[in-house]
């Protein structure tokens, strides 16, 4: 019995075939993938009636809007600091907001924030905001926006807050999805009118 091995492949030879016919396939899958999803936003980018909020902090300040807008678009990807006294934290704090205190803010912040982490930071007023965002820079965080205003700009746009100082109950339509989005729309065209 002769075997003639000039024209059989060798085990390896087989191997690398179905390994580059799997890649080719591979690429050709993700290929149409990325086809469709481009297609799908482009037939829903002309129904919905307002702009999503950035998904990133963008700028060294950020209005009470700018972040309640982004909240109520569902974007999970931030952090509220609150760097007042624990005390007045606990009167009354932004819903969500964690307490940072401005002794311990670099060391907290560290062990507890990841530093491309989008952070709003908070104080008792403009200078003590400033400070904490300074604070946070210099620690490396490099998404790190100052909350203008505060809770007081918070609460007059009717942000949620919490607190024992605090007797704010939630809206009847605060786990409904239609006017959460109503809201972002408004909330949206309020923060065109202060920036015009």
């Amino acid at each position: 019995m002769n075997i003639n091995h000039e024209n059989s492949s060798s085990p390896s030879q087989s191997v690398e075939g179905a390994v580059d016919k799997l890649q080719e396939t591979f690429e050709t899958a993700h290929s149409r993938e990325e086809n469709a999803v481009a297609a799908a936003k482009d037939a829903i980018k002309d129904k919905v009636p307002f702009n999503t909020p950035p998904s990133s902090v963008g700028a060294k300040q950020a209005t009470a809007h700018e972040l309640k807008s982004r909240l109520n678009w569902g974007e999970p990807g931030l952090t509220i600091v609150d760097v007042r006294d624990r005390d007045v934290f606990a009167e009354c704090s932004i819903q969500g907001a964690v307490s940072m205190p401005m002794q311990t803010l670099s060391e907290t912040a560290q062990l507890s924030l990841q530093t491309k982490r989008d952070i709003y930071v908070y104080g008792n007023d403009s200078a003590e905001t400033s400070a904490a965002a300074a604070t946070l820079r210099q620690a490396g965080f490099s998404q790190v926006a100052e909350l203008v205003g505060g809770v007081e700009a918070w609460r007059e746009i009717g942000g949620s807050v919490d607190g024992k100082g605090t007797d704010v109950a939630p809206k009847a339509d605060a786990y409904n999805v239609v006017a959460r989005l109503k809201e972002f729309a408004e909330e949206r065209a309020k923060e065109r009118q202060l920036n015009k």
